[in-house]
């Protein structure tokens, strides 16, 4: 396992060790006492009995139900423990809405910031409420030893206490359709005072970039698994050239891909689907304010004007 990064792993690990090592002494105990038994009892002339005619002990067959039962009961108290501890969090904590959707894990911050990322401060805890808007998804961080379901219709939560800085991997553990296996979202753990700092610059990109700017960050956060911005094929329609260009439909007819085309797309993905991909784009409606979308545009039209520029290495023919 990826080495413990919070206050929960190092119970976790101790649990599964537990089970683990009891696991395989008596994997072990039993198979080499099946071996012995086929050997001490093997048949030895057809139609001879081998030795042994015992029928009942009293004393192995009390052993062998008590120990189990002590093991059990122990890795049941364990586990349980550790589960009631994960299910309620210490009074304070940072509060993190998680979201999922095929196929990305966006979070919301105290503040109202909307990001794909997960930032939390070190040494805090941090309590997640996890939902989902299609189908059921399990929200896991390996490093932090936390999985838990998001299940449309329902809240669930969880919590943490991460103990070391620097950047983990978070994923989805229940399969959720075919782009499952890219289900991640990076987690970043600050160090004291740089989450504050982070969650002030992020909450307010347009501070210090252009729209263009600012679509390509939501573009890269936000669309990247889906559509792609070179032209290459991806799920979704790619971004490269698009802009102010006829777009054909599913059902044969044809729209111009405008402000208001790309505009209802993100918000209503299902109305117009283009032709030769699937209705599995999720909507964005309440997650992106309507700045944010139009800075994407802005970020699309700028790919539109570069796939239409010419290059320099192109001559001018005579």
């Amino acid at each position: 396992m990826p080495p413990a990064a919070s206050t929960i792993a190092p119970h976790t690990d101790a649990v599964f060790y537990f089970i683990y090592t009891v696991s395989l002494f008596f994997f072990t105990l039993i198979v080499l006492l099946m071996a012995y038994f086929v050997f001490r009892y093997r048949r030895r002339v057809e139609g001879e009995r081998g030795p042994g005619r015992t029928t009942h002990h009293t004393a192995l067959e009390l052993t062998w139900t008590a120990v189990p039962l002590v093991l059990v009961v122990l890795m049941f108290y364990s586990g349980f423990r550790g589960f009631m501890n994960l299910m309620n969090p210490p009074a304070g904590a940072l509060d993190i809405r998680v979201l999922g959707q095929k196929w990305l894990w966006s979070f919301t911050y105290p503040n109202g910031h909307v990001d794909t990322e997960l930032h939390v401060p070190v040494d805090t805890p941090v309590r997640l409420t996890l939902e989902s808007n299609d189908v059921i998804h399990s929200f896991f961080i390996p490093a932090f030893r936390i999985k838990r379901d998001a299940v449309p219709g329902r809240y669930n939560r969880i919590w943490f206490q991460a103990t070391r800085p620097g950047e983990y991997l978070a994923l989805c553990a229940e399969y959720c359709g075919t782009q499952h296996s890219d289900m991640l979202a990076r987690v970043v753990v600050h160090e004291p005072g740089l989450y504050e700092k982070w969650l002030a610059e992020a909450a307010d990109p347009f501070r210090t970039r252009s729209l263009a700017e600012v679509g390509q960050l939501l573009v890269a956060k936000r669309c990247g698994g889906c559509h792609s911005v070179d032209g290459s094929a991806n799920i979704g329609p790619t971004f490269k050239g698009i802009y102010e260009h006829s777009v054909t439909l599913a059902d044969g007819s044809t729209v111009v891909a405008d402000d208001n085309y790309i505009r209802e797309s993100i918000l209503e993905p299902r109305a117009k689907i283009v032709r030769g991909y699937e209705p599995v784009m999720p909507t964005f409606k309440g997650q992106l304010k309507d700045r944010e979308i139009t800075a994407i545009i802005e970020y699309i039209k700028a790919l539109s004007d570069e796939a239409t520029k010419p290059r320099s290495d192109e001559g001018t023919e005579q």
